[in-house]
This record gives C-alpha cells, sequence and structure tokens, in this order.
C-alpha cells in the first residue's frame, strides 16, 4: 500500500478515504453479508457494523498487507457473532438448513421462453445454494462473487489454504450433485 492509499487516508482521518472505500466495496460487501445470513435486514444491519469497525479499528490495519481480506474478516467475524446468537447453523460445521433472498439480475432481453428458462435455472440454482452448509455457501461465495484468489479467502477465513481449496471443490460437487 502507498502513503496516500485509503486505508492509509482512512486512518489519519480523511473523510474522502472512506467515502472512496464504501463506493469501491459496498455492492460486493453487502453481497457476501447477505449470502451468509440469508437475511437483507440483517446483512444491512452487519454491513454498517462492518464499517463502523473499520472506521474505529483501522489502526489495527497492516497497511503491508491487502486491505480487502482485512474488511471481509472484519464483516466475516460479525457474521459468525451473529449467526451464533440466533441461528445453530455454523460456518465451521455443515448443516443443510438456510434460507436467502439473493436479487436476482435480468437478462439482456432474450425472447419471452428464453427469459422463463433462465428464471427457472437461476431458481433452481439459488435454491441449491441455499441448501449447502453455511460453510460451503461463504467460500464459494467469495470464490464466484467476489472473485478472491484461495490465499485471499484463506486470510478472510483464517484457515489453511487446503482447507479452502477442499471447501470450494466439496460446495462445487455438491451443487453438481444436486443440479442433476
Amino acid at each position: 500500500m502507498g502513503v496516500d492509499s485509503e486505508p492509509v487516508r482512512l486512518r489519519r482521518g480523511d473523510p474522502e478515504a472512506f467515502d472512496a472505500l464504501l463506493a469501491r466495496y459496498q455492492n460486493r460487501l453487502y453481497r457476501y453479508l447477505l449470502r451468509l445470513t440469508a437475511n437483507r435486514a440483517v446483512a444491512e444491519d452487519l454491513f454498517q457494523e462492518t464499517w463502523l469497525k473499520v472506521i474505529t479499528r483501522i489502526h489495527r490495519y497492516d497497511d503491508r498487507r491487502p486491505f480487502e481480506p482485512w474488511l471481509f474478516s472484519v464483516a466475516r467475524n460479525l457474521a459468525i457473532d451473529h449467526l451464533r446468537k440466533v441461528a445453530p447453523e455454523s460456518l465451521d460445521e455443515p448443516s443443510e438448513t438456510g434460507e436467502a433472498e439473493i436479487a436476482r439480475l435480468g437478462a439482456d432481453e432474450p425472447g419471452s421462453l428464453q427469459r422463463l428458462l433462465e428464471q427457472e435455472r437461476q431458481g433452481l440454482l439459488e435454491k441449491r445454494l441455499e441448501e449447502l452448509p453455511a460453510l460451503y455457501r461463504e467460500a464459494l461465495s467469495l470464490r464466484f462473487e467476489e472473485e478472491m484468489s484461495f490465499e485471499e479467502i484463506a486470510e478472510v477465513l483464517a484457515a489453511p489454504l487446503s482447507t479452502v481449496k477442499s471447501r470450494v471443490q466439496r460446495a462445487l460437487s455438491t451443487l453438481r450433485t444436486r443440479m442433476r
């Protein structure tokens, strides 16, 4: 990170740095929290709490490391705390529960039949994702929705690289089986 990076500027109290970080990460962070919690209201609350923690704990951020995994780690820890309070579902142990309210994105104006088929496929995929254990949903979300490398995911999850790769592989395998 350079001397004038947003996290360094935020540490110095620059409000424009916060605006820049928020603009860069808001959609991805919210989507990640929504995937973890499967509840819009909770995801919104955790999103706000995450940014409050970032502001109050920016002094703990090591600017020699990438900001993104640190940010997602803060969000993950808040989500885990929330899930421990309200649900028995664990991010460390598979379970078969889950509800999602993931927003669907529209297609580029295909024909009516094509739109209907795509909606059905998307609905089935969303349903199968909801059925995955939380730790698998999280791994897939970070890898494919947030486009993080396995190394970055390992840093966010504070897990060995082999564990991250295994979770993604098992999640994809389970998803393939359930999509048949």
